[in-house]
């Protein structure tokens, strides 16, 4: 089984565009499904509350790790975290980095979470079955989001 997460798409829209929506946190919670507390900041702690139906039990906690305009950004956080019975703070977390690449008018989005080896054992194979699924439909979410 491996243990990292890697998903790529097509976005017709410039990087400046994508970079936005990327890491405005308004813009990233539209599209992604979180209400966001603050504008992300690097070295800082992320809080909101997932919006998505059926997780909006869930809060949002991450912790920004690299801005680098235009073209790679990261944080880390508690993947599949999801059971509001659980004090998850204590596990380590996941690396979730994104690259944006442009060529002729379309910017290509690259996301990569790595570090489920380092859950707890019980935890990675829902972790990682649950991410790959997500990550797949938030990146068509931030299609979506940028070309309409």
């Amino acid at each position: 089984m491996s243990n990292s997460i890697e998903k790529s798409i097509e976005i017709k829209a410039s990087r400046s565009r994508v970079w936005k929506a990327l890491t405005d946190h308004r813009q990233f919670g539209a599209w992604f499904g979180v209400d966001i507390d603050a504008p992300f900041a690097v070295g800082k702690v992320s809080s909101g509350k997932i919006t998505i139906e059926g997780f909006t039990h869930v809060p949002w906690t991450s912790t920004i790790k690299a801005m680098e305009e235009p073209g790679y950004f990261a944080y880390t956080w508690h993947p599949y975290a999801v059971d509001p019975d659980v004090d998850y703070s204590d596990e380590p977390e996941t690396l979730v980095e994104f690259w944006l690449e442009e060529t002729g008018g379309q910017t290509s989005v690259r996301v990569r979470e790595t570090g489920f080896d380092n859950l707890p054992p019980h935890r990675i194979a829902d972790a990682l079955r649950a991410n790959t699924n997500g990550w797949g439909f938030q990146l068509e979410n931030i299609k979506k989001h940028v070309e309409s």
